[in-house]
This record gives structure tokens, sequence and C-alpha cells, in this order.
């Protein structure tokens, strides 16, 4: 799978009037078409290491799915996005996180706690000029994206279609929004999430059911779901199979790199995974 493969173009709207790019995965085995998932990597450099180099030993992937928050946090952005910017693989999707939204625009007011404001206006100001430039041209700044896969109809979001941002995708909300895709890819949460939805509908088919699968990989460098190991995900589209991964990292390691200007909090907490 090349780039060549990927075609991208304009399209009017993503939940509710904003511009999204759409694209579409040929794969070179049919229908069949091996996705790797990320989100939430945080600065955190040694997590992604690890996810990437199991990855490349170990799984057949045709291509990448990243939905947001490359950045903050950890003490890493810069060489996290440098290590993406390397991948081999095509980048299906790559879209802004709340983080990569609040520290280009400058906009902090929606972070629950002071030390996070402070840690996002210290991770601006240590990102270089090309990274700057990587998110502001190579990542889509609306945090959602359109696109189609193997004939599957997917949405990735960062958060939530009512709050692409700051927004969660959690089992048992209402979801009746989410109808007309076949797979929806979230993150945010940095809780990881696998479950199917059953729509009614008119189809004879199927049993006037439409079924839509819901997959949040959980968090790359800030997982929170008291496992500290780095998260990630890979499905295949043809056979709905999906592989929740949990990567065991050097995190004593880049808990070292943590500079004395960031707040230990988001360091110590990487030990527990919470």
């Amino acid at each position: 799978m090349t780039e060549e493969d990927i075609e991208m173009w304009k399209k009017p709207n993503c939940a509710g009037g904003m511009s999204f790019s759409y694209a579409m995965l040929k794969g070179e085995r049919g229908n069949k078409v091996i996705l790797a998932i990320l989100s939430d990597v945080h600065g955190n450099m040694n997590a992604l290491e690890a996810v990437l180099h199991d990855i490349s030993m170990k799984r057949q992937v045709d291509a990448f799915i990243l939905l947001g928050d490359l950045i903050d946090y950890g003490p890493h952005s810069n060489e996290v996005i440098a290590r993406i910017k390397a991948i081999d693989r095509p980048i299906l999707c790559n879209i802004y996180g709340n983080h990569e939204d609040a520290i280009i625009k400058q906009n902090y007011e929606r972070f629950s706690s002071d030390r996070g404001r402070k840690s996002a206006g210290y991770t601006r100001q240590i990102l270089k000029r090309e990274s700057f430039n990587y998110i502001q041209n190579q990542m889509s700044e609306d945090a959602c994206l359109e696109f189609t896969v193997a004939d599957r109809k997917c949405l990735a979001v960062h958060g939530s279609l009512d709050d692409r941002y700051w927004g969660r995708i959690q089992p048992g909300d209402e979801l009746n929004d989410y109808y007309i895709y076949d797979y929806v890819f979230s993150g945010h949460s940095h809780e990881p999430h696998f479950f199917e939805k059953y729509y009614k509908v008119e189809n004879l088919r199927t049993r006037n059911r439409k079924k839509t699968i819901f997959i949040n990989p959980g968090s790359v460098g800030q997982p929170r779901n008291i496992n500290n190991h780095a998260q990630y995900a890979i499905i295949d589209t043809d056979t709905e199979s999906l592989n929740m991964i949990k990567i065991p990292y050097n995190i004593e390691e880049e808990m070292m790199s943590f500079s004395e200007r960031q707040d230990l909090f988001y360091r110590d907490r990487l030990r527990i995974g919470v």
C-alpha cells in the first residue's frame, strides 16, 4: 500500500457544517484492509516507539488512523511528531485532538485545572517550527474525518459529534447520530472500548437491522484505565476482527525525560496508568 492508493478531496460537511476530507483506501487483498488505530500519544516517545516496533514486527498493516492529541503532557512532543512523519505506511486519518486545537489557538479555557493550562502553555513554548507546521498543515483541524475503507463508511472523531474536541463516546449513550456509519473511531477518553450498536432500518436482508461498530483504542502515551501499557488497536475490515493491544515500554526512561518546568503529576501517573 502506497500514498498513491489514497485519494483525498473536500466534501461539504462533517457533523453539522464543518468541512472535512474524504479518503478512499483500497486494500491489496480486496476488502481485507488492516488498520492500526492510535490515539492520545501525548508526547510519550518511548510508548510510541514500542507501539510502532510491535506493529513493524508482528502486524501486516495497510494504513494508520491517528485520532489526535499527539502532543502535550509528555516531554517529547517534537520527537513524537518527527517519528509520526517517518511512518512508512499511509496515514489515512490524522485529526486534531483538543490539545492541538488549544495549543495552536492559545485557548486554554476548557482545561479543567491550572496544571492542564500550564502544561499546554509549556508545550506551546517548546514546540519547534516544523512541529507547528506539521500540526497546521498535515492534521485535520476539524478533529473529525469521514472516509471509506473497502466499501465501509467510517467516521473518525477525537471526541464526539456533539463536541469534536472535548466530548466522548461511551457505551450506553444514545448514539443515534452515528447510524449511517459502519465504523466509528474515537479517542479522548484514554479508556479503550469496543462495542456494536444495532439500529432499526427497513432492510429485509439484514432483518431490519443496521450495525455500527464503535472503537476507542485507548491511549498510547497517557492511559487512564488502570493499565500502564502503551495501548492501540488493529482492525481487519473484512472479518471485523479487532485486536486491542497493550504493549510494555520503558516507563522509567520516559519519566526521567520530564523537565522541571513540567507538572510532575503527568509524569507520575504513567507508572500506574490513571
